[in-house]
């Protein structure tokens, strides 16, 4: 694959490219299979059904950022291909994002101003693809982080597109019509997914049949989006926080211990009960800045474990 387009980004600052790329907590930007070497990440994604690697380098600083995007491809990207790309990856990458409202807000709150100073200029970032974007929130329910991990990176390793380019190795993750094609128990055994197998078919089948794109669920208002996501096979509350996060605070049996513990001063001992309660107060307490107050603490646990003289879940 050839460098087919080129073109530079110029994030809203403060803007953190590693914090941004590669999340504290080991959250990957487009795919599990990406390479990040000093300040340049390789990946890829699928674009109008074909696959391109992206070469993502930061210059600049925190305060004055510049991004460059080599864009690599079987064949040429046409003008108005390579702007519709710039427009993704703008959108994707979080690069117009404002964060000084939420900084305000944070800096006054008792455990946000804790976070804020240590992840400084990290932006929120979303997937290209809404399929991804589910697996992801399939596999977190219920699930240790580093068990929803080996999840995605078994399936980005069983059934991804593998590309070469600029001397780099990147898997893609696998599309929604070649999962909708899988036996739900094949793939739970391949890819040790359990029950979460069967919801990841049939969403796939769902979305192959024409349901509405990330970019037309993000269109939409918050609660649109929220209820329009639910329509989505094992996607509920918390599932269609995660993939629309500007909709809420998506809390579950793993992060009601963290929040529980934050809010409340101890764990909750029955985890179940307790979710609808630390939603409802997270939301209280934060309001619109909910679904950033969630990302950054989540992104946060060892160094709020330090700081609050509290012992957070890590995993």
């Amino acid at each position: 694959m050839g460098r087919r387009a080129r073109f530079d980004l110029r994030p809203v600052p403060p803007f953190n490219f590693r914090l941004t790329v590669r999340k504290p907590a080991g959250w990957d930007l487009f795919t599990s299979e990406e390479v990040f070497e000093g300040e340049t990440l390789w990946t890829g994604v699928r674009f109008g059904g074909r696959p391109i690697g992206l070469k993502i380098e930061a210059s600049g600083s925190v305060e004055s950022p510049r991004v460059s995007v080599g864009a690599y491809a079987g064949r040429e990207l046409s003008r108005g291909e390579a702007a519709r790309l710039r427009e993704v990856l703008t959108l994707c990458l979080g690069t117009e994002q404002d964060l000084r409202g939420f900084y305000e807000f944070a800096s006054k709150d008792p455990i946000l101003k804790h976070v804020v100073e240590n992840l400084y200029g990290m932006h929120d970032t979303q997937a290209v693809s809404l399929f991804n974007s589910v697996i992801l929130s399939i596999c977190l329910q219920m699930a240790r982080l580093k068990r929803s991990y080996e999840m995605m990176e078994a399936i980005d390793r069983r059934y991804g597109t593998t590309i070469e380019f600029d001397g780099r190795m990147v898997t893609l993750q696998p599309t929604a019509e070649r999962i909708a094609k899988i036996d739900p128990g094949v793939l739970a055994k391949e890819c040790k997914l359990g029950y979460r197998a069967k919801y990841i078919v049939a969403s796939a089948k769902m979305i192959a049949s024409g349901f509405p794109e990330m970019r037309e669920i993000m269109a939409m208002a918050p609660e649109e989006a929220k209820l329009k996501l639910m329509e989505l096979p094992g996607i509920g509350d918390y599932a269609a926080d995660i993939i629309n996060p500007h909709a809420g605070f998506p809390i579950d049996a793993w992060s009601v211990d963290v929040f529980g513990l934050l809010f409340f001063g101890k764990e909750p001992e029955n985890r179940r009960e307790a979710i609808e309660r630390v939603k409802n107060e997270g939301i209280k307490r934060w309001g619109v800045w909910s679904w950033m107050a969630f990302f950054y603490v989540a992104q946060d646990l060892r160094n709020l474990s330090d700081r609050l003289g509290v012992k957070l879940r890590l995993e």
